[in-house]
């Protein structure tokens, strides 16, 4: 839920709607907040640009749901503590949400810089990883080491998904989506004019290249183009990933799960580009991400865990 609700926050340009954290003008709420929030509408020139009193629930609204897994999490590194199981696993579930929360205040007050927001993004996701694979560990599974033939193309089909992630974030932070309107080429070729220096430059502002210029079409299109081209790369190494898990009868519906949920993730984006890039659609298209995800991190862990046989 948190991640796709800070996907839509995201994408419906509402990540400033409280410009300052973790309150809201320094209230619990925006309703407490209504006359600064009006204050900035007005000094903005209305509801179009980044404050509005729905942009600033959205916002709050994905802080209170945060906060409230932030909570659970610690809970949960609190029992596996106590009892002395999977500690390890915990504590670093809970550093990766420390660690969040440092960014999602950092991609507030330093005004949505790109890669403060990819990394945010990236570390969602990460502890979804870190949840699934933790979820998993806390049942017992008989021991199957023929799954262990899996573990090249499990590893390479779950790195591939997340240099992917990693690449459309940098699409989203950048608002680089528009720049390929068109299918299957982008700007009707093969490979259009484009600037990859400044597109994978790390460390400026948003819209603006490292020396304060603005960011040109040719860098927008080469990040669009680059996420575009690497999806070729996603979808083989998970299809050959998913391919192999349904041919192991032990994982046979797992490999139906991910082969069904590529395919889908696959339509999602190609359905973005034609449709003109709709809210729900580009909500979806995260979510979808989240799933190929966690598909692939069971894959690795049937596949490189230590199975544990069950108890008597």
């Amino acid at each position: 839920m948190v991640v796709v609700v800070g996907a839509y926050v995201r994408l419906s340009d509402a990540g400033l709607g409280c410009p300052d954290w973790p309150g809201c003008y320094g209230k619990l709420t925006p309703a407490q907040a209504v006359r600064d929030i009006a204050r900035t509408v007005q000094a903005q020139g209305g509801e179009h640009g980044p404050v509005s009193l729905d942009k600033a629930w959205k916002e709050m609204g994905h802080r209170y749901l945060a906060g409230t897994l932030g909570l659970l999490i610690l809970a949960i590194a609190v029992l596996a503590c106590m009892r002395r199981e999977s500690r390890l696993l915990a504590a670093a579930t809970l550093a990766v949400v420390v660690l969040q929360a440092t960014l999602g205040m950092w991609t507030v007050t330093l005004l949505l810089k790109p890669a403060i927001v990819t990394a945010h993004l990236l570390g969602g996701m990460a502890t979804l990883a870190l949840l699934v694979w933790f979820a998993l560990a806390q049942w017992r599974h008989s021991p199957a080491p023929q799954l262990r033939t899996l573990r090249l193309p499990a590893a390479l089909g779950l790195g591939a998904v997340a240099v992917q992630i990693a690449l459309g974030g940098w699409v989203s932070a950048n608002y680089a989506a528009p720049a390929c309107p068109d299918l299957p080429l982008c700007l009707g070729q093969a490979l259009p004019p484009m600037d990859f220096a400044n597109a994978f430059h790390v460390v400026r502002e948003l819209g603006m290249t490292p020396d304060g210029d603005l960011l040109s079409r040719e860098a927008l299109t080469a990040i669009h183009w680059t996420h575009r081209v690497f999806a070729l790369v996603a979808v083989a190494a998970a299809g050959w990933a998913a391919w192999r898990a349904w041919c192991t009868r032990e994982l046979r519906t797992l490999g139906a799960l991910l082969a069904v949920a590529l395919a889908t993730q696959l339509a999602l984006g190609i359905a973005n580009v034609l449709a003109g890039l709709p809210l729900w659609l580009a909500a979806a298209h995260n979510a979808g991400a989240a799933l190929l995800l966690a598909c692939l991190v069971v894959l690795n862990f049937f596949s490189f865990r230590e199975l544990r046989p069950q108890r008597a």
